[in-house]
């Protein structure tokens, strides 16, 4: 079997996440073990995310031609992953999150965060809220703004040696 091409697979696996970001359920009324459950499988996923994001940094690093899809795969990663759970404790706990009612509120929010141009118009305002949010920031300090600055820098530099090759164009 054919593999497909990088970009395509790429944008599948963007589309997969978007999808799957908007069709997990965040139901209220779940048991205590199911909800344990939920929260040991995002706390995995934060890791392995983490993970992978690292991996693919330092595979940019050691191969300047290596595919920039995974580094893009891992921030959407991260930024969908950041706003489920932000959705998830707004469900959960009333009261945590002042402005977030919908799953596109907690997307807004997460990027809002991710950015550090929050508007105030969606904001922590209980302790679990603002505890999660410091380990949003922290990861988006430490993980996404870092794999996004090597996307970045990396596409700059193909788009150099692209301009060098083909002057012309």
């Amino acid at each position: 079997m054919k593999r497909l091409p990088s970009p395509l697979r790429y944008t599948l696996v963007c589309a997969a996440l978007a999808v799957a970001y908007f069709v997990v359920p965040v139901d209220a009324d779940a048991a205590v073990g199911v909800l344990l459950m939920r929260w040991t499988v995002t706390a995995a996923m934060l890791v392995t995310l983490a993970l992978v994001a690292r991996w693919e940094a330092v595979r940019q690093i050691r191969d300047p031609d290596a595919p920039l899809g995974g580094l893009l795969v891992a921030i959407l990663g991260g930024v969908l992953l950041f706003a489920l759970t932000d959705f998830a404790v707004a469900v959960h706990r009333p009261g945590e999150f002042a402005g977030l009612e919908t799953r596109i509120d907690a997307l807004y929010f997460a990027l809002s965060t991710l950015l550090t141009v929050g508007f105030g118009d969606v904001h922590a305002e209980g302790q679990v809220a603002r505890g999660l949010l410091v380990v949003q920031m922290a990861f988006n300090f430490t993980v996404i703004a870092a794999s996004a600055s090597l996307l970045a820098r990396k596409m700059s530099v193909r788009a150099r040696h692209r301009g060098a090759r083909h002057p012309s164009r």
